[in-house]
């Protein structure tokens, strides 16, 4: 039950109809489903601590579709059949101890997935496009140490 539950996870608030992030109380979890039925409890949510006291209603879309709101398998559906924004190669697939693929923002910044919370993914993606890893990994090198970078694409006549 703990494997199949672990993980952020992104859901629409029945408050406000609006994504939140949310993760399970794992502890929780493991105690109270030893007869192997889960009882789920939140754990954290992006809505807390303002509105710590709901219902947790939307713990029913979880126990619907554990696996479609796990913040790993949407970007991993978003990801599928995609290349990369910079050289072009195909993402591939996503090994969970793999290089994980990167969002190159609108303002030609990558990101990694985890600086991105959970309860802004609908809009990042839809703004977003994919760099695999060795992109954005070159791409962080050039931005937080140019110090380190040899532009070796300067024009033959610059004399540099």
């Amino acid at each position: 039950m703990w494997w199949k539950y672990r993980g952020a996870r992104l859901i629409t608030c029945p408050e406000n109809q609006r994504p939140a992030g949310v993760s399970l109380d794992s502890r929780y979890l493991a105690f109270h489903s030893l007869a192997g039925t889960p009882h789920l409890r939140l754990a954290q949510c992006s809505r807390w601590p303002e509105r710590a006291g709901c219902g947790q209603q939307c713990l029913t879309q979880i126990e619907a579709s554990p696996e479609g709101c796990l913040v790993r398998h949407i970007l991993t559906d978003w990801y599928a059949g995609k290349a990369c924004a910079v050289c072009g190669r195909a993402i591939g697939e996503m090994v969970p101890a793999g290089s994980k693929p990167a969002l190159l923002m609108a303002d030609g910044v990558s990101v990694e997935w985890k600086q991105v919370a959970a309860e802004m993914l609908p809009e990042t993606l839809a703004a977003a496009k994919p760099i695999c890893f060795a992109c954005h990994m070159a791409q962080t090198l050039v931005r937080e140490h140019p110090e380190l970078v040899v532009d070796r694409h300067r024009s033959a006549g610059s004399g540099r």
